[in-house]
């Protein structure tokens, strides 16, 4: 069986070389263009995947590789790692410090590594499969013990909840939850994964957005899956639901029973 260390060792160097990447441009940010689905995409995006493509199909040519920026290679290989070079472009081009890189590493489908790296504050959360999950390489742990009704949830962006279901569901979960924070799906991941927030609703989102947080969030002892309560993979959905606890967790799919 393939031990998983020298590949969360190989992630971390990812992570290394797209920080080094990002800290030559964070006070001049390169040009931006809005792509067709209306995000936004800067030549520093296209630069720092291209450089990450090149490290993985180097060290592991019969990898898969999942990117935000370019095409999908090799999508049913046994081993697929996804990649998200700037999450958060918006962010990064306006100063605001919650962009990361994102780069997770599938196994049959489902993530077992995951690497988030905040290069504005100098934080980064690693999951591995059967390991515990560890934020600037000391352990950290979700907050299990909170009731839905004391809860602080997060949510990227409201704007994120476009149909009429996602719209209940997020209406839902504010009526039901004491706070909300809202801004940077990642960085909430994160914080959740440390014990800071409860509970995470997302939509919107695709699998090089969230594959990190699979690891990151059960290395935690937290639960993370889409709306069905079904856990995540290369193939899952847009819509994703993460707690610190299983009960909460539970709780929380009562919410988006329609």
């Amino acid at each position: 069986m393939t031990s998983l260390a020298p590949l969360m060792a190989f992630a971390h160097t990812l992570a290394d070389e797209a920080a080094g990447m990002l800290a030559a441009h964070v006070s001049s940010p390169l040009g931006t263009t809005m792509k067709a689905d209306k995000t936004f995409v800067t030549t520093l995006d296209l630069a720092i995947e291209t450089r990450l493509r090149e490290r993985i199909t180097a060290q592991f040519p019969d990898h898969g590789i999942w990117g935000e920026e370019f095409e999908v290679l090799r999508p049913d290989a046994e081993w697929v790692w996804t990649l998200d070079p700037i999450d958060g472009t918006m962010a990064f081009v306006a100063g605001m410090p919650v962009y990361s890189t994102m780069i997770a590493l599938c196994r049959a489908g489902v993530p077992v590594i995951g690497v988030m790296n905040f290069p504005a504050t100098g934080e980064r959360w690693a999951g591995q499969a059967g390991t515990v999950t560890t934020r600037n390489g000391k352990p950290c742990h979700t907050r299990s013990e909170t009731a839905l009704p004391d809860a602080i949830m997060s949510a990227s962006s409201p704007d994120f909840f476009v149909d009429e279901l996602e719209k209940r569901a997020l209406h839902r979960f504010t009526a039901a939850t004491a706070w909300r924070v809202y801004g940077g799906a990642a960085m909430s991941h994160g914080r959740l994964a440390s014990g800071r927030t409860d509970l995470a609703l997302d939509a919107g989102l695709k699998i090089y957005d969230y594959a990190p947080f699979v690891p990151i969030i059960e290395g935690a002892g937290g639960v993370i899956t889409d709306w069905q309560g079904k856990g995540l993979h290369l193939r899952s959905g847009s819509r994703i639901v993460a707690a610190g606890s299983k009960a909460l967790h539970a709780q929380a799919l009562t919410l988006l029973q329609d």
